[in-house]
């Protein structure tokens, strides 16, 4: 992409990509997060109160402002950063700005008790999912003891632990210890973009290089994990590795790996072995998921209650194929042509592209990484994913069940 570099005047890294004759423009700005809650769920209700107004603006005349200019925005919680998100039309920019700053600066977190029962509410509904409930308990499996594990049945559990004194604790920890990244993609001069943010957030607390105090996770036997639930029809299967980041040497091979075995569909392995041909899933796929400190890759699958053991001894099988056998040259390229073409699909709108800037920003790996790494990707070889199949595609692993 290109792309120009900056700081803003206090210490915000600041990248622009200029997409000319688009008609709505997109701003991020991301907050690391350096330190653990202190309570689970804490983050999240602080989260939600981010847009339920503030000392300028109700919630209700904030959503109304959002409405009368057609203003998307949004506070989304990342497991390793904060990030508040606009699109709006190219001459609202600086009226949509303005209220980001207003919530960055001045939230009340006044709604605390409506969004905790909120909160209650939501997470009781969510958790009635079969499929939600297995990815809730294999998160808290493969990462327990861990913030990465901190999932929603872990909120719900915590949600009378703490109070509005420690949202606001929190939020000014995040605030004063983060390291702060702005992204902007769209129509509009850069000099008059940097100039409106420098004006904005000229007194928002500097970007940190504050240490991230949370260690990597670390896995040092396999785990076993089961839900019941009574009323379920079908079973749900989850099991998965903990693996290299984005700076991993792996990173290029584990994005391939992924596409071969369950991320492309009809032509993915486990698709092709586990359901057309052994016809054992409703829905098989894979998943490889970087994180800050550590990448996870999962294999999943939605199957009769019967079928569960048979569906277990199936991944085996085609994890121990990929590690015994090479790839076809073939097969390889046309992973790296479907890798390719997925990641020119999640590029493009002005709005996936800031928000993908502000993320690698986050993570100290370039904003160039993605022009990198497609070198990378080209550069695999059948062996390459032979070697990273074995390295990582061990014994130690997460499996987590939901079953009737």
């Amino acid at each position: 992409m290109d792309i120009e570099t900056t700081k803003l005047v206090n210490d915000i890294d600041f990248v622009y990509k200029r997409n000319e004759n688009t008609p709505r423009v997109t701003a991020c700005l991301n907050f690391s997060i350096n330190k653990p809650e202190k309570i689970v769920g804490i983050y999240s209700i602080m989260t939600q109160l981010l847009l339920q107004g503030t000392t300028n603006m109700s919630a209700k005349q904030l959503a109304d402002e959002l409405d009368k200019y057609a203003i998307e925005f949004s506070v989304d919680l990342k497991q390793d950063y904060l990030r508040f998100r606009f699109t709006c039309l190219n001459e609202d920019f600086e009226k949509s700005l303005e209220i980001m700053a207003d919530i960055i600066k001045n939230t009340t977190f006044e709604e605390f008790d409506k969004e905790v029962a909120k909160a209650r509410g939501e997470i009781t509904a969510k958790l009635d999912s079969p499929r939600l409930m297995v990815v809730d308990k294999y998160y808290a499996t493969l990462f327990e003891n861990h913030p990465y594990g901190n999932t929603s049945s872990k909120v719900l559990e915590n949600l009378d632990k703490f109070t509005k004194e420690d949202v606001i604790e929190a939020y000014k920890m995040i605030k004063h210890t983060s390291k702060k990244v702005c992204s902007f993609v769209g129509d509009l001069d850069f000099y008059d973009v940097q100039a409106k943010l420098n004006d904005k957030f000229f007194d928002l607390e500097k970007s940190s290089d504050f240490a991230n105090e949370t260690e990597p996770p670390f896995l040092a036997e396999g785990k076993y994990a089961e839900v019941i639930k009574s009323d379920a029809n079908q079973a749900h299967i989850l099991r998965g590795w903990l693996t290299g980041s984005y700076l991993s040497e792996d990173y290029a091979s584990l994005s391939l790996l992924n596409i071969i075995l369950g991320a492309s569909g009809l032509s993915s392995r486990l698709f092709c072995e586990l359901r057309d041909k052994k016809g054992l899933a409703y829905v098989v796929r894979s998943s490889y998921e970087p994180l800050m400190l550590c990448g996870n890759f999962s294999i999943y699958i939605a199957t009769e209650p019967k079928n569960i053991e048979v569906s277990l001894k199936g991944f085996e099988e085609e994890i121990k194929k990929i590690q015994e056998e090479l790839v076809s040259v073939e097969e390889l390229e046309n992973a790296k042509n479907n890798l390719f073409g997925k990641l020119a699909f999640i590029l493009e709108t002005n709005a996936q592209q800031a928000s993908t800037l502000a993320h690698y920003g986050i993570f100290g790996i370039g904003f160039d990484f993605l022009d990198r790494i497609k070198e990378k990707i080209k550069a695999v070889t059948p062996e390459d994913i032979k070697r990273c199949a074995i390295k990582n595609f061990t014994d130690i692993s997460t499996t987590a069940i939901l079953k009737p």
